[in-house]
């Protein structure tokens, strides 16, 4: 693992008009509950979070979408690159949040406009190392811990999504129901790029068909 390379740079990042595209995901799994552990009928929901530098809240993994991939493709690298895991990404995003940022280094664009869709990411391979390892420590939480974490409300926001969609008799992914989603406007997110908590939503249904079935994913370094 030690090859591996997070990518630096945004020579070519994608945008949509004046906003900076990112896809990112909230990487999950399921373990036994130990306190029901003799009856071997439950199994606990976990969450994957990580930590930013010089912050003590924590967010999900996420990033830029560039021209030489495609936007799951982006979501698993981003996993891959800031949490150190891989898994089975679901086919559809379980929505788009549009959000400003004031960051000191213009991470958007000039505009300060990034549009971010998130995912669900089925955990399959939790790595030792990883290329953002010393920028990012990665926790894993119940979805009640989980939610106190949330730096912002659209984590809130898509971790609701997730539920609802996680509770569906079908596997996340193969949904043929939308979720509608409310409109807000743009606001400022603070001194990151971060999703601010009130960011426009869209309904997954508007950027499904993206692949054709969720797939296992593979990141080259």
């Amino acid at each position: 693992m030690a090859s591996l390379q997070a990518r630096t740079g945004r020579e070519k990042q994608r945008y949509e008009g004046q906003l900076r595209l990112v896809a990112g995901c909230i990487p999950y799994r399921l373990e036994q509950n130990v306190e029901v552990c003799y009856s071997n009928s439950e199994n606990k929901l976990l969450v994957l979070m990580i930590s930013s530098p010089n912050r003590k809240d924590l967010v999900f993994p996420k990033g830029g979408w560039e021209e030489d991939e495609n936007m799951r493709d982006a979501a698993c690298r981003e996993a891959l690159e800031e949490a150190g895991v891989k898994g089975i990404l679901s086919e559809n995003p379980l929505g788009f949040w549009v959000f400003r940022s004031k960051s000191r280094q213009n991470s958007c664009n000039l505009e300060g406009g990034c549009k971010g869709f998130m995912f669900a990411l089925k955990v399959t391979e939790e790595l030792d190392s990883w290329p953002e390892q010393a920028l990012h420590e990665r926790k894993w939480l119940t979805i009640e811990e989980a939610f106190k974490f949330c730096r912002y409300d659209w984590m809130r926001d898509a971790l609701n999504i997730f539920l609802t969609t996680f509770s569906k008799e079908k596997p996340i992914g193969m949904r043929e129901e939308s979720v509608e989603l409310p409109i807000r406007p743009l606001s400022d997110a603070g001194d990151e790029c971060q999703m601010a908590s009130s960011g426009c939503f869209g309904k997954p249904s508007s950027v499904q068909h993206l692949q054709n079935s969720s797939s296992k994913c593979i990141v080259q370094g």
